[in-house]
């Protein structure tokens, strides 16, 4: 029965991406918007390369598989993520849960993204041109740019082995105001209900488990005469732990991951990761991610500790990076 399960809600998430593919133009490359929502917000993801669909079981899985927030241990489990990205954005990022055992996990998340400062400009008017050969002129600094999603969680175990869990978020993106010579300006801020929906599945041999996502459903925007994507991705993830093979111990893990993911924004791309957790305390992390213009190899740390009855953990991760400047992640994790 449990194996009808899973094979029934594969074929029903395939037979939607499949919809799904034909309704966006799968095969479109850099056509969406909104596409800070493909950012990693956590470091223990990000140090494995990203390949962390089958392996998030608390509250920062919401960011990736929400189905993984249902293997949360305790009562109450809450994320705070920091990430210093690329040309001067920053992300903030932060979920709680709520375990309300055999009801299922609810949760909530929010992002927020800093630009920066950004410059405005505005197209010279032809009689401006010999004092501006440019053909633009500066309007100072933008208000209001930045983005940002909020949403509710919600996921349960239907078996000791097989979680669903999906998110309903609310995304925006604030982009300033046009201006003409004419004086008139334009706001370019967008806003849409996103959803997400993953399943997990652990098999109970050597701690295998695979799960798959779809993220970031929503219906187009609509720019001027524009309509725009969102990053819809569909992936498929599995982990196992290596050290299984060895020893059975429950303190020690080598836990080696790989995820293929399948968006209308790029072509295929394939996350690979690794942990190694010693004693249940201290945690090393790394991989690597394909197909990237500017992303390659990852790596990162993590340390897992009793503070007055709380849990707390803290990661850093480290992410090369092309072109840019490499990017560093920070987060610290309570459950209790």
């Amino acid at each position: 029965m449990k194996t009808i399960k899973i094979f029934v809600t594969a074929a029903v998430l395939l037979f939607c991406v499949n919809i799904i593919n034909a309704q966006v133009g799968i095969n479109k490359l850099a056509q969406s918007t909104m596409n800070f929502q493909l950012v990693s917000v956590s470091p223990k993801a990000s140090a494995m390369g990203e390949a962390y669909f089958a392996v998030g079981n608390n509250s920062d899985a919401i960011f990736y598989n929400p189905a993984g927030i249902a293997g949360s241990k305790t009562p109450f489990d809450v994320t705070f993520n920091y990430t210093q990205w690329i040309a001067d954005i920053k992300y903030l990022a932060g979920a709680v849960t709520y375990n309300l055992e055999e009801l299922g996990t609810v949760g909530i998340s929010l992002l927020s993204v800093d630009y920066g400062n950004i410059i405005g400009t505005r197209l010279a008017h032809p009689s401006q041109l010999s004092s501006y050969p440019d053909g633009y002129i500066e309007t100072g600094l933008i208000d209001n740019v930045g983005a940002y999603s909020f949403g509710i969680s919600y996921a349960r175990q239907i078996s000791t082995q097989f979680s669903i869990g999906g998110n309903i978020r609310y995304a925006g993106q604030n982009l300033g105001s046009n201006s003409f010579y004419d004086g008139s300006s334009r706001e370019n801020n967008a806003a849409k209900f996103v959803f997400d929906a993953g399943v997990l599945y652990n098999t109970d041999y050597k701690d295998f488990r695979f799960g798959m996502a779809i993220r970031n459903f929503a219906s187009n925007l609509k720019r001027e005469a524009v309509d725009e994507q969102l990053p819809l991705t569909f992936t498929l993830g599995a982990a196992i732990d290596l050290l299984q093979f060895i020893t059975d111990s429950k303190e020690d893990a080598l836990t080696f991951a790989v995820d293929f993911l399948h968006s209308n924004s790029y072509s295929e791309r394939m996350n690979i990761g690794a942990e190694y957790r010693f004693l249940g305390v201290v945690a090393l992390r790394a991989g690597y991610q394909t197909n990237r213009d500017i992303a390659s190899w990852s790596m990162g740390a993590g340390v897992n500790t009793s503070l007055s009855g709380y849990n707390v953990e803290v990661n850093y991760s480290f992410s090369k990076m092309d072109v840019f400047d490499n990017v560093n992640r920070l987060a610290v994790n309570f459950a209790f």
